[in-house]
């Protein structure tokens, strides 16, 4: 039978079958991207084919149908192999918070490279907007703003305790599967029981000592919301690692880049030191902030990035 993996857990998973039941199942044999050493053979997303069990055996996982894209990093403690959050992504939401804890533009940056590579539609959630109130609060955001709004990323302000933002991200969620993605403590779980209070998902506090979020979500896990809007619940994340990414590729990962390279004197510019580079010359403009140009410049230095140049 048909099923979708809305659990994960190493070489056992939970799916969901067409007719609306849950079954816990195990793989059998080895699948794997292609190219890629992955730590997970299956994926919360993943749409599989189920041989059912009868009495006290445990049903298999026998086929992973194509995936039509997939959100992958790093594996923390393998750096040769890869992590497969989850995949058949309809959209995803860089959950980001400007303290409490602070997430960085580079994180964020690297996420949204991911998720271009991938041709995963994203945007960004700034959660905890009712802790924003001072005159260095207001200064932060538009600066988050001029960083990511001129790259055409639309920002959604939301805030998980007071409902703000709430019913605008519903109505950009319906009918998709979506994924949220950040750090720990960014507020993935408490955003997700104020759109579903049903769920009832476990949340942290913020340590004291540290100024970051103790990890409550341990698996990627997919909820189903409301009719036909799903949601996946990831791990939140202290870095985030890129995979299977060439730097001669990197540019056109930076949607703003993307368009301005056409301007370029060469057509293999990397807008680092090359004659009539025009990202290089737009660099702290309106249409290429310099942090971004500076996020972009030491990702293509990272020993992540293949040097297919």
């Amino acid at each position: 039978m048909r099923a979708l993996v809305i659990r994960s857990t190493g070489s056992f998973a939970t799916v969901r079958l067409d007719d609306g039941r849950q079954v816990e199942c195990k793989v059998r044999g080895v699948f794997r991207l292609k190219g890629l050493r992955t730590t997970n053979p299956v994926a919360v997303g993943d749409r599989v084919e189920v041989e059912l069990s009868g009495g006290h055996d445990v049903s298999v996982i026998t086929e992973i149908e194509p995936r039509e894209n997939y959100l992958i990093r790093k594996s923390i403690n393998l750096s040769k192999e890869a992590h497969v959050l989850a995949a058949n992504i309809g959209q995803a939401f860089v959950i980001a918070t400007l303290h409490s804890p602070r997430t960085s533009f580079g994180f964020i940056d690297r996420l949204l490279v991911t998720c271009e590579a991938y041709h995963i539609p994203v945007m960004i959630v700034l959660n905890k907007c009712d802790l924003y109130t001072g005159e260095k609060d207001q200064i932060l955001w538009d600066l988050f703003k001029a960083v990511y709004s001129p790259a055409g990323y639309k920002i959604l302000e939301v805030s998980a305790l007071n409902g703000s933002g709430i019913a605008a991200l519903r109505d950009d969620m319906a009918g998709k599967i979506n994924l949220f993605s950040g750090h720990s403590g960014s507020g993935k779980s408490s955003l997700i029981n104020a759109l579903s209070p049903g769920l009832s998902l476990r949340t942290g506090d913020i340590s004291k000592a540290h100024n970051k979020g103790q990890h409550t979500t341990t698996f990627a896990e997919l909820f189903e919301l409301f009719e036909d809007t799903w949601i996946i619940d990831t791990p939140g994340v202290k870095e985030f690692g890129m995979v299977d990414m060439a730097k001669a590729e990197l540019g056109a990962y930076f949607p703003e880049i993307r368009l301005l390279s056409t301007q370029c004197k060469f057509s293999n510019c990397l807008h680092v030191n090359e004659p009539g580079c025009a990202v290089r010359d737009m660099a702290d403009t309106d249409m290429l902030h310099h942090y971004r140009y500076q996020s972009y410049l030491g990702m293509l230095e990272s020993d992540e990035l293949k040097k297919s140049w």
